[in-house]
């Protein structure tokens, strides 16, 4: 099915540069700012706060749904191929997402790569999760009504962060929801996802674009073998959370995170995938009007209230 016109139009705007990313990322960090203004930041209620870790901070900003209450937490993982986005860029997506879900969103503005190279970022998710879960008083509700969420890269992090809080058993998380995460370590057309070849030109995320990513986020080839890196890869994947997986029909990395899911499901976790029709990658960022962001929280809400409904039974 082809894309449909409305999503066509936005794809020729968000369309990237096949420049070398090694040369051009501080340049795409402004123009990611630019071009993501948040036009409602005057009518949105949130609270700018910072988590210790060794010798740095990490910024969170804090999202309310507009109308008071107390509210499940959404702790979310900005996408940008781990090189860009920050909690500005991504503060309209959190805006909508706390209204449309009615939880709180709390957006960690991790470490990004090159400079801070795997695993700073994902150090940085995780202590944001370890502080959040150790101080549960702050938001007012138990710890099992905190999920993980994060698009693209930043879904990666939160399957990651998954995985890493099982191995070092400090904590469980017991829900995230992936969109169109990236789970694999090899984004040329050596892959054995089709998608990657189908999907992989045209379609705003590109091969080469992904494959630029993962250079700057590992400090050597060793990474890419790196469990925390392409969770695909876990030889272990017992005991992960309730897990909704999003994908969208015209993205390359729309087949490895279907196979994570299934993955997932085969060790004997609870996992929904879901697939959207005529999307691209990225979609979230679009406006709430566009169908494929409607489906796309319809399938968000309805298994948040699915997890809801069996706690309560």
């Amino acid at each position: 099915m082809p894309i449909n016109k409305k999503m066509m139009t936005a794809l020729r705007k968000l369309l990237y540069s096949e420049k070398d990313l090694k040369d051009t990322y501080q340049l795409e960090r402004k123009m990611v700012n630019m071009t993501h203004p948040h036009l409602l930041k005057p009518f949105f209620k949130m609270w700018d706060h910072e988590v210790n870790l060794d010798n740095h901070k990490i910024p969170v900003r804090i999202f309310f749904p507009l109308k008071e209450g107390i509210y499940p937490l959404l702790i979310f993982f900005h996408g940008g191929g781990f090189v860009t986005g920050n909690i500005n860029s991504y503060s309209k997506i959190c805006t909508h997402m706390a209204n449309i879900t009615k939880h709180i969103v709390l957006s960690v503005d991790y470490r990004l790569a090159p400079e801070h190279p795997f695993p700073a970022g994902l150090e940085d998710c995780y202590a944001v999760v370890k502080e959040v879960v150790e101080n549960t008083l702050l938001f007012n509700h138990a710890v099992q009504d905190i999920i993980l969420i994060g698009d693209s890269a930043g879904a990666n992090l939160a399957a990651a962060v998954s995985l890493l809080a099982r191995d070092r058993g400090r904590f469980n998380i017991s829900k995230q929801i992936l969109l169109y995460p990236a789970t694999y370590n090899d984004h040329s057309d050596a892959s054995p996802y089709p998608s990657v070849k189908e999907n992989g030109y045209d379609y705003l995320l590109t091969q080469k674009r992904m494959i630029d990513y993962i250079d700057l986020y590992i400090k050597d080839k060793a990474d890419l073998q790196n469990p925390y890196v392409a969770p695909l890869l876990a030889k272990d994947f017992s005991n992960q959370p309730d897990t909704l997986i999003i994908t969208a029909e015209y993205d390359l990395l729309r087949d490895e995170g279907e196979a994570y899911g299934e993955k997932l499901r085969a060790a004997g976790n609870k996992v929904q995938i879901h697939r959207i029709s005529d999307a691209i990658h990225g979609f979230i960022a679009l406006s709430p009007l566009f169908n494929e962001v409607k489906e796309c929280y319809a399938i968000i809400n309805q298994f948040l209230k699915e997890e809801k409904n069996e706690e309560e039974s």
